[in-house]
């Protein structure tokens, strides 16, 4: 899908998706990337431990846009942004599958054992828990193999690709 538009608005950015390393020959408006983010928000279910998603890429690839999308489709009315200086923002789930979103950014953690005082293993152990990591790169050593990785990749001005992993 090729559009002429003015990218001086989020509304009309343009992003391409990446499946398993594999470009779909499709552009996503920025409507279609949130659909996609909801649709993997509800996709996903309830295991023996919180389940853990992983949002990586470089400042402005789209891991904030998802996430906020995520809590979107799960009914989260408050504006959610990326908790840089909180360093975890909890918000309460009514009537899903999950109890809580927890989103974490971690671009300000030098090691691993600062989120481990944030109580990171009662949050990990819960597993009513969805907790959404940003610079998850930051921590890779408290996160658990069964952990969803989510990679962006800015493009240019319009594009970002998006690829799955476990």
């Amino acid at each position: 899908m090729t559009k002429t538009q003015d990218s001086s608005t989020n509304e009309d950015c343009v992003f391409s998706l990446v499946y398993n390393n594999r470009v779909r020959d499709v552009s996503y408006t920025l409507e279609e990337f949130q659909k996609e983010a909801t649709t993997f928000a509800f996709e996903l279910s309830i295991r023996e431990r919180a389940t853990v998603v992983a949002l990586h890429g470089d400042l402005g690839a789209g891991k904030t846009t998802f996430a906020q999308s995520m809590a979107r489709a799960l009914g989260i009315t408050e504006s959610v942004v990326s908790p840089t200086f909180l360093i975890q923002k909890r918000y309460s789930l009514e009537g899903q599958v999950f109890s809580n979103v927890i989103h974490i950014d971690a671009y300000r953690l030098k090691s691993a054992e600062q989120l481990e005082v944030l109580d990171w293993e009662e949050l990990t152990n819960d597993p009513s828990n969805l907790i959404l990591i940003e610079w998850p790169e930051n921590i890779t050593d408290l996160l658990a193999p069964e952990t969803k990785h989510i990679y962006f990749e800015y493009i240019d001005e319009v594009t970002r690709s998006i690829s799955y992993a476990q």
